[in-house]
């Protein structure tokens, strides 16, 4: 099923007199239970999209759905919609954990009684019940994002905006972040991520979408998209240079030998190599796999900024 559907997004600003394009017929799709990672330099019309899916500004065309409903026009649209952005912004810093998730609760139509028995169930799901009553100016940067999302969720949308969910967090809270994104979309919502934590995006999502100059310059599954960019040799690291025997059958067969590392370019060669290796102790044998990273570079420097 289909949570997030846009399609042949537009927007353009007007810029000393002349309409600039910011989107370009942009199209996203996020079924249940899928995470889409949102990537794009600043200025390559990633927040302008966000916005229009958000109902926030209205596209100069296309459309978009959120459950079936479109934002623009049908504000219950909107209930299916809930967002952890950037920075402090989720939470009133001078209430308590327990009163942010009520008021938010009641802010997106819940009755009070609802909003606190969904308030106290996500503080013991997210392991804030000991926080309840603690403000939010008091809490660890890793219970504020953690509570940040649980108010999000509070009148349990179907899709959820997630802007940045690790930046400056801790290694034990980044784990923590990233297995509640991973619960969260084991539940059946759709996920929209935006970071500029590429490893992350790797990590967390099931698709990728790229803009630049606001246009999509790739859309593919991640394991998809990574497999299209890596290459086919293989990096065999030994503990120990070669022999002088081994040295020169390994070279004869045709692979590269540097230092403490063989490589093999033909991967039909490479048990041929481990045979001739056997039984010396290797440190691991690796293929030359893409990262997110890279990909994302080379793409938007393919399509340079204008």
């Amino acid at each position: 099923m289909q949570i997030l559907e846009a399609q042949t997004l537009k927007k353009s600003y007007p810029v000393k007199g002349q309409a600039v394009l910011a989107v370009r017929d942009v199209s996203l799709n996020i079924a249940a239970g899928e995470v889409l990672a949102f990537l794009g330099l600043n200025g390559a019309g990633k927040t302008t999209t966000i916005k229009m899916i958000a109902g926030l500004i209205l596209p100069d065309a296309g459309w978009v759905r959120i459950a079936g409903r479109n934002p623009h026009q049908d504000a219950k649209a909107l209930r299916s919609l809930g967002a952890v952005l950037e920075g402090n912004r989720n939470l009133y810093w001078r209430l308590t954990a327990a009163e942010n998730l009520e008021y938010f609760g009641v802010l997106r139509g819940l009755s009070r009684r609802v909003a606190r028995q969904r308030g106290q169930t996500l503080l013991e799901r997210f392991e804030l019940t000991e926080k309840r009553t603690t403000v939010v100016q008091a809490l660890s940067r890793g219970m504020q994002q953690k509570l940040a999302i649980a108010v999000s969720l509070i009148h349990d949308p179907q899709l959820l905006l997630l802007d940045e969910p690790t930046l400056g967090l801790d290694v034990e809270a980044t784990q923590t972040v990233k297995t509640l994104v991973r619960e969260i979309a084991a539940e059946g919502r759709a996920i929209l991520l935006t970071t500029h934590q590429l490893d992350i995006a790797e990590e967390l999502s099931d698709r990728v979408a790229i803009i630049n100059q606001g246009k999509i310059v790739a859309e593919e599954p991640t394991a998809e998209l990574i497999r299209q960019f890596s290459g086919t040799a293989y990096t065999v690291e030994l503990e120990a240079e070669l022999d002088g025997d081994r040295l020169q059958k390994i070279e004869a067969i045709g692979a590269v030998v540097q230092a403490h590392t063989v490589i093999v370019r033909d991967p039909a060669l490479l048990y041929h190599v481990l045979d001739i290796l056997k039984p010396l102790p290797l440190v691991k044998v690796e293929k030359d796999r893409a990262n997110l990273t890279d990909i994302f570079l080379t793409l938007t420097q393919a399509y340079p900024q204008t």
